[in-house]
């Protein structure tokens, strides 16, 4: 009895702290709602439930809660929870992929690519939020081998962001005695957090705070 009182406890607080982001939406998102397959749906209230919970609190039948569904039915739709996280992770790795496949052909500056990845990896980020979240916090739940290739698509995405640090330091538009893991690891610490700070309601588009990061960034490497 104490049991089913402590589940419903915990339920009712995820109802409530998930109504409060189903508020602070845009209204847009309903008809986006409605584009999506049921199993797109699935993995889109997973994300919120992963970022209000955590992935290792999280289970399959507080998700069926958030959906008003059976937990049963869910597995006509998806396999498991590990399932939604690898979705979730490498649907993300690859728009942040794609992204910067875009700078890496344009026929720039150093530094300008490098302010242009900056604000691609930020237009990503902003166009899901909690997915994002999910993204930079829960990929540690992943499990063998599903890590291990997730991290590797990881260090690939950093080592190319520092190829073109490399490529300033060569042609002399950024200091020659920059560290350059030092330099990309601080990028990538402040691109990082947006997704705890950015108010996607602000006055400041994505593409502008983009540009504002970028400006702060990229110019602390330049040459004087």
């Amino acid at each position: 009895m104490e049991e089913k009182f402590i589940r419903a406890i915990r339920l009712s607080k995820i109802n409530y702290l998930y109504s409060g982001l189903i508020e602070t939406e845009k209204m847009g998102t309903l008809d986006t709602m409605n584009s999506l397959s049921r199993k797109e749906q699935v993995i889109r209230k997973a994300a919120e439930l992963f970022r209000i919970k955590g992935y290792a609190a999280s289970s399959m039948r507080d998700l069926a809660q958030m959906l008003g569904i059976e937990a049963a039915s869910l597995y006509s739709h998806i396999r498991s929870k590990e399932e939604i996280l690898q979705s979730l992770c490498f649907d993300m790795a690859t728009e942040f992929r794609k992204s910067l496949e875009e700078v890496e052909k344009q026929k720039l500056p150093a530094g300008e690519k490098l302010k242009n990845g900056i604000i691609g990896h930020i237009q990503v980020m902003a166009k899901d939020l909690t997915a994002s979240a999910v993204f930079m916090n829960e990929h540690r739940h992943l499990s063998a081998p599903f890590l291990r290739d997730f991290l590797l698509l990881r260090i690939n995405y950093i080592n190319r962001f520092k190829s073109i640090i490399e490529e300033g330091m060569k042609t002399g538009e950024f200091k020659e005695n920059i560290d350059k893991k030092l330099a990309v690891m601080t990028l990538f610490s402040s691109l990082n957090w947006m997704p705890q700070w950015y108010d996607p309601y602000s006055h400041i588009v994505p593409a502008d705070l983009g540009k504002q990061l970028a400006d702060m960034l990229v110019n602390g490497l330049k040459n004087d």
